[in-house]
C-alpha cells in the first residue's frame, strides 16, 4: 500500500501533516556528495535542464567514484530513510538529512536518481492522478468492473488514503471497500462546484426548484467535531485548529451535537461596522502561526455553514442536499458575526434569484451558488449539480 504514496509523489496519505520540506540546495547538495561533481557544475547543468531529477540521472551515469556502499535499492528503504526527514529537529539537522538522502542516492542507478530527487522536491511529473490509480485498481483487481471503480472512488473520498483502499482492493472484496467510512477529526476533501455565467443557465442545469445560497468571499473550513475535540481543516487539508481559537468556541456554543463534520465559509468582516471583508483582508490569518489573540481582535471571522457530511455517528455523504441542510439549520444556533447557517432561498423563481444575487454583492460576497436539493456530497470533486455564479464586470 506504502507503494501509491510514492506513484503519488509522497510518502504518507494526503491527509497526513508530515511533509518531506527539502529544499533545492540541500538536494544540489546531496547529489554532489553522492557523484562526486562539483555544485557549481550541477547548478549550471539544472540552469539548462530545468530538472533536478534528470541533472541526478544524468550525473548517477558519470558516476565518479564508484562507490563501495552500493545496495540494491527496495522501496522500504526508501521510504524508511525519507520518513525519517521530516521527523529530524534540531542541532546537526542538515547533516542528518544530507547523510540520508545521500545513502539512498549512492545506491541508487540512473533512473532511480531521477525519481527519488522529484519525490524529495515535491515534482514527480509523471501526470498520475487519483483517477489513473483508481482506473488501475479497477483494473487489477475487478476486471475494469464500473461498480468497481465507482466503489473504490467512494472509498477514496472517504478515507483520503490510497494505500488503505489499495490493501482492501487487492484481495478482490467489494463489499469490504464499502466498510470504508467517514473518520470524525480526519481531514476530507471538500465538494468542489462548476462555474456558469446567469441565473438562467443555472436553473436550466438544475432543474427548479434549486436552493440558491452566498457564495462567500473567505476562505473554506471543514469543522470537525468528536466529542470535545474539535478540529479545524483548510480546503488544502491544513489543520488550521490553532490559529481560530475562538471558532473552536463557537462550534462548542452553538452547534448542537456529539460529532459532527461541517463544511463552511470563514469570512472576515470590519468590527466596527460589521461590513464584510474580502479574502485577501483576512488571509494572514491562516498564515501567522503567533500573535493569535491580537489577530483574532483585529481581522475577525463570522463562520457561515452550508453543509453537513456526517451527524452523530452517521455518514450523511449520500443524504439529498435538502435533508442536509434541514440538519444542519436545526442543529446551529444562528449567531451573526460569530456562527450562522449560509444565507439561502429555495426558490423555482429566476427573478428571486437575481434580487438574491445582488444582495450577495451588496454584502460584498462574491456572487452566488447554486444547489441541485437532490444531490449527493462528493468530496473532492467538481460536480455538475452545485454552480457558482460570481460577479463579472462587463467593460
Amino acid at each position: 500500500g506504502d507503494i501509491m504514496y510514492l506513484l503519488m509523489g509522497d510518502i504518507y496519505p494526503e491527509y497526513n501533516e508530515k511533509r518531506i520540506g527539502i529544499s533545492n540546495q540541500l538536494v544540489i547538495k546531496a547529489i554532489s556528495k553522492a557523484t562526486g561533481i562539483e555544485t557549481k557544475k550541477i547548478i549550471h547543468e539544472w540552469r539548462v535542464i530545468g530538472d533536478l531529477g534528470r541533472v541526478a540521472e544524468k550525473f548517477t551515469l558519470h558516476k565518479k567514484q564508484a562507490t563501495l556502499q552500493s545496495h540494491v535499492l527496495t522501496t522500504e528503504k526508501v521510504l524508511e530513510n525519507l520518513r525519517k526527514l521530516p521527523e529530524l529537529e534540531g542541532k546537526g539537522t542538515v547533516n542528518k538529512k544530507m547523510g540520508l538522502i545521500t545513502e539512498l542516492l549512492t545506491s541508487a542507478e540512473p533512473i532511480e536518481a531521477k525519481y527519488l530527487i522529484r519525490t524529495l522536491i515535491g515534482d514527480l511529473r509523471i501526470g498520475i492522478q487519483e483517477s489513473t490509480i483508481r482506473e488501475s485498481m479497477s483494473g487489477a483487481f475487478f476486471d475494469r468492473d464500473k461498480q468497481a471503480s465507482k466503489k473504490i472512488q467512494e472509498a477514496i473520498d472517504k478515507s483520503n488514503d490510497v494505500g488503505i483502499v489499495f490493501e482492501i482492493a487487492r484481495k478482490g472484496k467489494l463489499k469490504e471497500l464499502e466498510k470504508i467510512s467517514l473518520e470524525v477529526g480526519k481531514p476530507i476533501k471538500a465538494m468542489l462546484a462548476q462555474k456558469v455565467v446567469t441565473i438562467k443557465e443555472g436553473f436550466k442545469a438544475l432543474g427548479k426548484p434549486c436552493a440558491v445560497e452566498y457564495k462567500y468571499d473567505g476562505f473554506r473550513l471543514l469543522i470537525h467535531k468528536n466529542s470535545d475535540k474539535i478540529s479545524l481543516f483548510t480546503r488544502s487539508l491544513e489543520n488550521v485548529t490553532n490559529q481560530f481559537p475562538e471558532v473552536v468556541g463557537y462550534v462548542q456554543k452553538y452547534v448542537k451535537g456529539n460529532s459532527f463534520i461541517l463544511d463552511s465559509e470563514a469570512v472576515g468582516f470590519d468590527k466596527k461596522t460589521k461590513e464584510y471583508k474580502s479574502f485577501q483582508k483576512i488571509s494572514q490569518r491562516i498564515r501567522r502561526k503567533y500573535n493569535i489573540e491580537k489577530l483574532q481582535k483585529e481581522l475577525p471571522v463570522e463562520i457561515n455553514v452550508f453543509d453537513i457530511l456526517y451527524y452523530n455517528g452517521k455518514s450523511q455523504l449520500d443524504e439529498a442536499f435538502e435533508k442536509r441542510t434541514k440538519i444542519l439549520r436545526k442543529i446551529i444556533t444562528k449567531t451573526p458575526y460569530k456562527l450562522i447557517p449560509s444565507k439561502q432561498i429555495i426558490t423555482s423563481s429566476e427573478a428571486k434569484a437575481q434580487e438574491f444575487y445582488k444582495k450577495a454583492l451588496e454584502d460584498n460576497q462574491e456572487g452566488v451558488m447554486l444547489k441541485n436539493l437532490k444531490a449527493e456530497y462528493k468530496p473532492g470533486r467538481r460536480v455538475g449539480h452545485m454552480l457558482k455564479i460570481n460577479y463579472i464586470k462587463y467593460f
